[in-house]
Order: C-alpha cells, then structure tokens, then sequence
C-alpha cells in the first residue's frame, strides 16, 4: 500500500513539472516575439507619445482621451510606415477605412442617362373644359344642380328660366299657325326664332299642342362633366349667352410639369416620365409629353411640359402635385466614364478623386484632377482624368482629404500640399460641440465656391428673408419641433417666390436662376410633409445651395458658420448654416444635438 502511494505521488510531481515547463514555453518564452510582431511605433513629439481619433485624424494631443468632435476613444497616432510608397498617396488601414465609413468601386463605362426630375400639378384638359350657358334671356326661376363637384349628365335639365321674350315668341307663333296655310313662310319664321333659343322640334311640338304659352322653360346641359364653377343663383337676370356654371369633362386630364431653364435642352417631345402624386404614396403613372410651351415664364424662369393621362378611373384630381422623372439619353455619349456624385469633391474650378492603390504596406489613395461633363442625377460624366477598371473612393473622400491635409500632402483645397499638422491638448470629457479656443481648433476647410459675385444692396437686402426662414427652420429641426420647421420651411418657400430675379444682373443673374430653381425645386412639397424627417432631408437638400450661394453672394453682413456632421444621411456626411459658432444639429435633434464640426467661417 505503501509503494503505491509512492508511485502516486511521484507520477503527479511529474505531471505537474511538465505542465508548468509546457506553459511556460507557449506562453512565457514566446511573449517577446509576439510584441514584436504587433509593436506599433508610436509618434512621439518632445518625448511624449501623440494621441489621435480614427474618425477625425486632425485631431493630435499629448495624451490619452476622449475625442472632442465625435466623443471615440484617441489612439496612438503611428510612424510614417509609407516610405516606400508615392510621396502623396494616403495610407489607410483597413480599421480607418471602416471608421471614416470610405468604400469604393470600379470605374465602369455606360450609357449615360440623365435623371431629370419634374414637378408639376394636374390640370383639366382645356380642350374638354365647357362654358353651359344660357340661350334664352330672362330670370332664373329654378337652379337644379346647386354646388360645384356635382357630375351632369348631356341632356339633363340644370335649370328653369322664365323669359318675356319667349313668352312674347310664343304668342308670335300662335298667330302664325292660325294663317300657315295662307303665309307658310311666316309660320316657319316663327318657329325658327324660337330654335334659334335652342328649342328642339319636339318642345316646338309640344307648345303648339298644348296651345297655351309656357312661363317658364328648361335649360339642358350640352355635355356630361363635372361643374367646376357656380356663377348664377335663383333670382338672377341673364342676358342671352351668359354663363350659369362652368364644366370639365376630367376623363382626360394633363399634368403641367415645370421644366427649368437649364433643363431644357434634356426634355423634348416624345419622352416618357413617370411621376407620382403626393396623395397616392407608392402609386406610379407614366405619360408622354406631348408639348412644350415655346416660351419660358418671365417671372418664374421655367417652360411647362404637358402630359395627356387617360383618366377614366378618376384617381387624378385637378390641382394635385405630381413629382415626375425623365430619363433622358445623352446624344454622342455613349460608352462614357460615370461617377457617382459622393466620388468627387469640387471647389468650382477643379474636380477631384482619390485612386486606391495597393502595396505592400496596404491600401492607399492619390488624388487626382479630373474634367466633368454633365450631371446625371447621382453621378457624372467623366470627360476625362479616369480610366476603365480604376478603382476610386465613393465613400468618405472628405475623410481621406482631410487626412491628406493634415500630413501636408496634395488635397483638394491645398493642390501642391504643404499643409501642417496641429496639435492640442486635452481637456477632459466628452465635447461633440466646438468649446475650444479657435487656436486650439482645427478647422478642415469644405469645399467652397471659387467665384465670388458681386451684387447691390436691394438684392441682398431681398435675400435676407430667405436666410432668417432658413436659420429659424434649423433652429426648429435642434428642437424636434415638426409643426414649427413645417411652418419655416413654408415661410422660406414664400420667401424665395417673392424675390425679384431683377435685382440680380450679369452674371449673378445667371448663377441667381440656378441657385433659385434648385431651392425652389427642394422647397416645392414642404407644406404637404407628414414628418419631422422629410423636413430634415429637404433641409439637407435645402442647405448645398444655401451654402454655395453664401460663398458667392457673401450678403448677410454678420459672420455666418458652415458647419458638418460626419454621421447624417446614413454616415455620408452632410452640412449646415448656422449664425451661432455652437454645434446645434438640425439632422438629428435632441438624440445628438451636438454632434458636428465647424468647417468654415464666411465673414
């Protein structure tokens, strides 16, 4: 028993001494080569180790934190690891590139096909609109259709009116027919007078029988339809061929879409659009245009299109909007280079992209100039600059810019680069907002206008409106407050109609035009949204040309803030007016009201 006992305690010391030795080889002998393998050289400047945030890499302090834009945890800004790179690529890893929310895609060639979108009102076709009138002067004794809406039948008695003349006319034709043998002649007189009054042979008849005069006499409908308009009560003295009610027959209706003038040369005769009606979400019509006005408004700048819809089910109503689009075909275009629009970043003159390469270090990105054609909706045509098969950046292009700002290299605001690196301290918490000092601050410059337009006191004076419905409609979207943005986005629409294009000359006119047709564009369905959110997406749409138009016009005579949040419209990124230096959010409200940068200050 003994021995046993023994042989026990020996084989478990045994074991033990084993795995303590194999542990120590898997774990503890192997520790330095592994730190060797995922070391990060830190950048370290006067000795101290340089902290910085994945999403906005200006950001550099001596130590640890919280980043004061967005709140992420800093990180250990790295070394240069890019010596063997071209000098001007930006690298990015692939935990920057998820962070910065950058995506990519081939360059591909197409069809262009531009997206021209419409919006418009339906109207009765002129041609099936009618005047009933009367065609016996008298005294309306008796109205039997008594409101507008109501549908007449052809041939249905709609009033009763009482008529000396006819009364008199009757009488004539009494006398006439006791002597029809003798003077026939005057017997057919007689009854022609009275069918001139569009008696019909048969009442013609009927009085003759009867051979007492009638008081007072039926007016019939000429055509079936719907009466759109009441013009006479009981009571009232009509003349021959004045009008009792005005009718449309709406079995054929047209849509009157507004065509800007800059996109003319893209809507012609013949092409099909599709549109919708802000009372039917989620039905589609289609129609073709059949005409197009061969003069454009003075006032409004715009062409109308008409389209003929079959309307025999009724849906369509006179005076509902329709939004429509029309896809038109580029002449001599086909096979080109498309982009889509978040690919390129642009200061007015120049256009740019970023390539994505790769080395052995990983992925990188180099800007390049390119030349634009036209617009297509979402994307643009190529003219030239990019090649088939290339890769660009589709997403996040702002982030990959400001990186290349930052380490002084070719961006889209500094061409030749030489941008410097700005660092700061810093001061505990969590600050979405802009509470630093504006030495402390970095302020990454956005995409501006390069053309600055001089105009005259009376225009920027009738521009002021329009940016106090602005700001107020922002200042609504901060506080949640769907009834009070509605009303100021109402208000900058009535704002902008009343704006004299007069005020505007030279070329201000012209760029003036194409600032007011895009707002009014934007701005055209807002009193008909149902929630705060489509208020925060016309607001969206709303601010790039508030923004460019400040940049050119430069007519408010305070300082006025541009400002940028990374993670609207769904992580794209997207910008803001704002009187005040604060962060106030209008994309997200109370649920991040400070989340946001400022990244431009027009004086």
């Amino acid at each position: 028993m003994k021995t046993i006992d023994k042989k026990t305690i020996f084989i478990a010391t045994a074991t033990l001494v084993v795995g303590l030795l194999a542990g120590w080889l898997l774990f503890g002998g192997n520790k330095s080569n592994s730190h060797d393998d995922h070391e990060h050289v830190k950048t370290e400047i006067n000795g101290e180790t340089v902290w910085t945030c994945s999403m906005h890499p200006q950001i550099r302090q001596n130590e640890p934190g919280d980043c004061p834009i967005c709140g992420m945890d800093l990180i250990p800004l790295e070394d240069d690891q890019n010596a063997d790179i071209d000098p001007n690529a930006i690298s990015m890893s692939a935990t920057a590139m998820q962070l910065a929310n950058v995506s990519t895609a081939i360059v591909g060639s197409t069809n262009p096909v531009k997206q021209v979108r419409l919006n418009g009102k339906v109207q009765a076709d002129e041609r099936l609109v009618y005047s009933q009138s009367s065609h016996i002067p008298g005294r309306i004794e008796k109205l039997m259709v008594n409101f507008t809406g109501e549908f007449v039948n052809k041939g249905q008695t709609i009033a009763y009116i009482y008529s000396p003349e006819l009364v008199t006319a009757q009488e004539e034709l009494f006398e006439a027919q006791k002597i029809a043998e003798s003077q026939p002649q005057l017997f057919e007189a007689a009854k022609e007078k009275l069918k001139n009054w569009k008696l019909s042979d048969k009442q013609i008849e009927e009085i003759l029988n009867s051979g007492t005069t009638k008081d007072e006499f039926p007016v019939q409908a000429d055509i079936s339809g719907f009466v759109t308009a009441k013009l006479i009560n009981p009571g009232d003295y009509l003349r021959e061929g004045e009008t009792i009610y005005q009718m449309a027959n709406l079995s054929k209706v047209w849509v009157l879409f507004d065509v800007y003038e800059s996109d003319i040369p893209w809507v012609k005769t013949g092409d099909k659009v599709e549109f919708s009606v802000a009372s039917m979400p989620g039905g589609s019509f289609e129609g073709t245009i059949s005409y197009i006005d061969p003069v454009i408004d003075p006032e409004t700048r715009v062409a109308k299109a008409r389209v003929e819809y079959n309307n025999s089910n009724g849906k369509l109503k006179p005076e509902m909007f329709a939004s429509g689009l029309v896809q038109a075909k580029l002449a001599n275009k086909s096979n080109s280079i498309v982009v889509p629009k978040t690919a390129v970043m642009w200061t007015g003159k120049r256009s740019v992209v970023y390539v994505k390469t790769n080395s052995e270090q990983g992925v990188n990105f180099i800007m390049r100039e390119i030349t634009l054609g036209s617009a297509l909706g979402n994307s643009y045509v190529v003219e030239a600059g990019l090649m088939e098969g290339e890769e660009i950046a589709v997403n996040g292009t702002f982030s990959i810019d400001a990186a290349a700002q930052l380490a002084g290299k070719p961006s889209m605001m500094s061409p030749e680069g030489g941008g410097q690196l700005i660092t700061g301290h810093n001061h505990g918490g969590m600050n979405m907002g802009s509470s630093e000092s504006e030495e402390e601050q970095t302020i990454t410059p956005k995409p501006t206008v390069s053309k600055t337009l001089s105009i005259d006191k009376q225009a920027k004076e009738a521009l002021q409106p329009l940016y106090t419905s602005y700001l107020q409609w922002k200042d609504a979207l901060t506080n949640d407050s769907f009834a009070e943005a509605q009303k100021n986005a109402t208000d900058m629409k009535s704002a902008l109609d009343k704006i004299n294009m007069g005020l505007f000359k030279g070329d201000a006119h012209n760029v003036w035009m194409d600032y007011q047709g895009k707002l009014s564009n934007n701005l055209e369905h807002v009193q008909h949204f149902s929630d705060i959110e489509q208020l925060r997406k016309a607001f969206q749409s709303v601010s790039v040309p508030m923004i460019e138009m400040t940049n050119t016009f430069t007519p408010l005579d305070e300082t006025i803030y541009v400002q940028h949040c990374p993670m609207a419209d769904d992580n794209k990124g997207a910008d803001w007016l704002s009187s005040e230096k604060e962060i106030r959010n209008p994309y997200f409200g109370s649920s991040m009201l400070t989340c946001g940068e400022v990244t431009n200050k027009i004086k």
